[in-house]
């Protein structure tokens, strides 16, 4: 295979989402971080904060896994820092998934820890994996490092166009530790990452990956930084 060949193998589709920069309208559809804007009233325990409303239906990439969802709201219990090296860090977000617009109200619960921000999405076409990660079939993997030692090319010099380490729906992961795969019943499906902007900082410019099992309805969520 050559560079182009593996490309074409590689690069995935995502919905990358760049924060501020308009004016907000607060309106269905309009995703945020830092708030949820959108949902329905429910009693979260007090010490889960508003993460993010994630709004799927007009978004121009959303993998198959989540094409039955039209809204995502999630809370965060911030004592997950304590506790990065669990397994599973699921139990300390609180993620609500609405399959229709029926009986959403606008609730406008913002994080007193995180500054809000509307989110405005856009497509990319080039997301690749990370060298280290467990996203690299080893048949491509054998491709590169033989191109690596035959032309002297470099995986992210030669290959890899652009990194988007922000919050992304698809796509890959920004950054795993090698190893790290919950199989193919569990795919990555999004992340959440560190924002200067909103003054959210996740350990050391790292991000939560959220990995959903559509039969199941069940989450799996990792942290991990540079």
């Amino acid at each position: 295979m050559n560079i182009a060949q593996l490309k074409k193998v590689l690069f995935k589709q995502a919905t990358i989402f760049e924060t501020g920069g308009y004016r907000p309208t607060e309106e269905l559809g309009e995703s945020w971080i830092g708030k949820v804007m959108w949902g329905k009233e429910e009693n979260i325990p007090s010490q889960y904060e508003p993460l993010s409303t994630i709004f799927l239906n007009n978004l121009p990439y959303v993998p198959e896994e989540l094409e039955n969802i039209q809204l995502i709201t999630i809370y965060m219990d911030f004592n997950v820092y304590d506790h990065l090296n669990d397994d599973n860090l699921a139990p300390f977000f609180i993620i609500n998934c609405y399959t229709s617009f029926n009986g959403l109200q606008k609730i406008n619960n913002q994080s007193a820890r995180i500054k809000s921000f509307p989110l405005q999405p856009r497509l990319v076409k080039n997301d690749t994996p990370a060298w280290d990660s467990e996203d690299i079939e080893t048949e491509v993997q054998d491709e590169i490092l033989r191109l690596e030692l035959e032309e002297d090319i470099e995986y992210y010099d030669d290959i890899v166009e652009d990194i988007y380490p922000m919050h992304k729906i698809g796509g890959y992961p920004t950054y795993t530790q090698s190893g790290v795969s919950y199989g193919e019943e569990y795919p990555f499906v999004f992340q959440i990452s560190s924002d200067p902007k909103a003054q959210f900082n996740i350990v050391d410019s790292g991000s939560f990956y959220f990995f959903f099992n559509q039969r199941k309805q069940d989450w799996i969520v990792y942290c991990d930084f540079y």
